[in-house]
């Protein structure tokens, strides 16, 4: 986690050294919930190994996945972590998962310490705001074809270990539709 927040900013020893006492650790099995719909989201998780999805249920039930996170990225429910108000979404551990955890209060705790975490929490909002544009974007300009082979390039390694009906409800388009681009990719 430190290497990624010294990528962002510049910080002092001293400053990525008060990460030490505010992280938490902890390991999910694969198919573990990490936070459940209608419960409020206290965490920021990174990374260190596995893969999480964030995942709503419709009105008839169905799963729809709508984000996955990947080893060295970080995951929450940022809505329900700024409001406080009770989350939309689950996040589940695809693969055997180890986090790295801030919690609300650690985080406050950061951005009291100084300018350089008030900074960094800003660019980590900015860059969630991209990715959510690019993401609605994606779903109005290009095919699920286009939005697969977007995902293959940038996570290939990954890609294998999603269960084909998560990545098909991700991409927006069924799961034999999805099979046929697979073929058509690899």
């Amino acid at each position: 986690m430190k290497s990624v927040f010294q990528s962002i900013q510049d910080f002092s020893a001293d400053e990525l050294n008060l990460l030490d006492d505010l992280i938490t650790f902890r390991t999910l099995k694969k198919g573990e919930l990490l936070l459940t719909e209608n419960h409020v989201c206290n965490e920021i998780v990174f990374i260190k190994k596995g893969i999480l999805r964030s995942f709503f249920v419709n009105h008839k039930g169905d799963e729809i996945t709508n984000c996955f996170a990947f080893e060295n990225e970080f995951m929450a429910s940022f809505a329900s972590f700024i409001t406080q108000e009770k989350a939309e979404e689950n996040i589940q551990a695809l693969t055997d998962t180890e986090l790295q955890i801030l919690d609300r209060k650690a985080l406050e705790k950061l951005y009291k310490s100084g300018f350089n975490w008030q900074e960094t929490g800003r660019k980590l909002t900015e860059l969630e705001f991209v990715n959510l544009h690019k993401r609605m974007v994606s779903f109005q300009k290009l095919s699920g074809a286009e939005r697969y082979e977007e995902l293959y390039q940038n996570h290939q390694k990954y890609i294998q270990l999603i269960p084909l009906q998560y990545l098909a409800s991700y991409l927006g388009i069924t799961p034999r539709h999805l099979s046929r681009i697979r073929k058509a990719v690899l």
